[in-house]
């Protein structure tokens, strides 16, 4: 066990470690000493990425009999997952200074569902992946109330009675698993059933477990509830939601489609047909919106449902594709939501029509933000453009079949281009004589990630190259 710990846990066990170290300071220090414990998350999620160098990769290492393994793919996935940690935790200020008191609770709760997210990607069984969800789904039911008000109260109890039907879902689909190969485990399945013919339950076991992971993805009919928290959420806690649980199914959704749930081909089409149902819904929501956060909402769903149907269509560059996309996607997001960020701590409004005339004021904000939301559209020069068309390519490579489910996407990608000029066009506008523009006053935490995110944004839409030769790499080594 201790040679399990050194070789794949450590990462995970530093943030233990600073979770009970959270909670501890919760219940010994002063409510005025709240300042540190942003400092101790900070902390602790950077002495984690650290020790990932630590962690085994070559060979595959299977630590306690088999339930977590680490490779190349896990360690990737990993990394991002605390570096999205990392910028949460710097745009959480505002919201703990509210929260002084609590401000250490907070911090453990957060830390707690980066922990749950780390151990997601690394889960090798599924009583370990049922495990790992639910540190990730129960700290986000206290997140997402973080915010005062009934409308975060609300979206809450929203996210838990979907989350607690989905996980039903997720658990009836892996009993029927575990009833045809009397075995939890990835890499025992996988080996049972390419050696069976595919039977009908085998298919209905595979379509229910992907059903209830990807009900977290706000993947239509399951996609309502994904308004209602962003609506309620604080920024900070929506740039987390939108990044790391995203981050976490998807690593495991990907290993779950190329290995035990590979042989059933219906499987592929059910998930093909819901990506672009989802897709069709959330862009055509969003065109009659003028709620940023919903907008944005509708923005995760349909990026959701792009990444949802390469990942059905499994292979080795369907794989990369997927991978470099959520990359790019996560740094967008957060860069998004750290402007959102300090525009609610400067007391502006969720219209789009509150950010009238912004740009004037707020140059290098505003155009890091602009920059953002335009990589999310696919624009040229940025991360975005280059993420569609490799996703693109991808989906077009996998079979004539799948052309026209491409084609639809296409069309609803370019319907997407409204609603997203639609969020950064009245920055632009000049005020009349009575509207007077706001100097946003930002902290150091929130330039930094915002203006870091953008430019790497940029930097990723110029010279993508590395970046996809990585993604290529760590797809084959899965």
């Amino acid at each position: 066990m201790i040679n399990d710990i050194f070789n794949i846990l450590l990462p995970q066990f530093c943030l233990g470690i600073f979770i009970l170290i959270q909670i501890l300071c919760s219940m010994f220090l002063s409510p005025r000493s709240y300042k540190y414990s942003r400092l101790i998350s900070a902390i602790g999620i950077s002495l984690s990425i650290v020790l990932l160098t630590t962690v085994q990769t070559e060979p595959q290492y299977f630590g306690f009999k088999g339930s977590v393994m680490a490779d190349s793919y896990t360690l990737l996935f990993q990394f991002v997952i605390l570096l999205c940690g990392f910028f949460t935790v710097l745009l959480t200020r505002n919201l703990i200074r509210e929260k002084k008191q609590n401000a250490y609770t907070f911090q453990a709760v957060l830390l707690t569902a980066v922990f749950g997210a780390v151990n997601i990607v690394s889960a090798n069984d599924f009583l370990t992946l049922f495990i790992s969800l639910e540190l990730l789904s129960f700290p986000l039911y206290f997140l997402i109330c973080a915010k005062k008000g009934y409308y975060s109260k609300e979206a809450a109890f929203k996210y838990l009675i979907t989350s607690a039907v989905s996980s039903g879902v997720f658990l009836f689909g892996v009993s029927y698993l575990y009833g045809i190969t009397s075995s939890l485990n990835f890499s025992d399945i996988y080996e049972i059933v390419i050696e069976r013919e595919t039977s009908l339950i085998y298919v209905f076991a595979s379509v229910l477990t992907v059903l209830g992971l990807i009900s977290k993805l706000a993947v239509f009919p399951f996609a309502n509830w994904i308004i209602d928290v962003y609506k309620g959420c604080e920024t900070s806690v929506l740039a987390f939601m939108s990044t790391i649980p995203k981050l976490a199914l998807f690593g495991i959704i990907c290993r779950l489609l190329v290995f035990p749930l590979s042989s059933s081909f219906e499987l592929t089409f059910v998930i093909v047909l819901l990506s672009l149902v989802t897709a069709l819904w959330a862009n055509t929501y969003a065109i009659r919106e003028k709620n940023v956060k919903v907008i944005l909402a509708c923005s995760a769903s349909a990026n959701a449902s792009y990444v949802l149907l390469a990942a059905s269509l499994v292979s080795v560059y369907n794989l990369s594709t997927v991978i470099f996309y959520l990359i790019c996607y996560s740094l967008m997001n957060i860069a998004v939501f750290a402007f959102l960020n300090t525009a609610e701590s400067n007391s502006l409004g969720d219209n789009v029509e509150d950010f009238i005339g912004v740009f004037h004021k707020n140059k290098l904000l505003a155009g890091s933000y602009a920059l953002s939301v335009i990589a999310l559209a696919g624009f040229p020069i940025t991360s975005g453009f280059v993420a569609k068309i490799y996703l693109f390519s991808a989906i077009a490579n996998s079979g004539l079949i799948f052309v026209p489910f491409l084609i639809a996407l296409l069309i609803l990608t370019v319907v997407a281009l409204y609603y997203y000029l639609k969020l950064i066009t009245p920055m632009f506008r000049k005020c009349d004589g009575n509207v007077l523009v706001k100097m946003l006053e930002a902290t150091y935490s929130q330039k930094f990630v915002l203006v870091f995110c953008a430019i790497l944004t940029v930097l990723i839409g110029v010279y993508p190259e590395k970046l996809i030769e990585l993604c290529r790499f760590i797809a084959y080594s899965i």
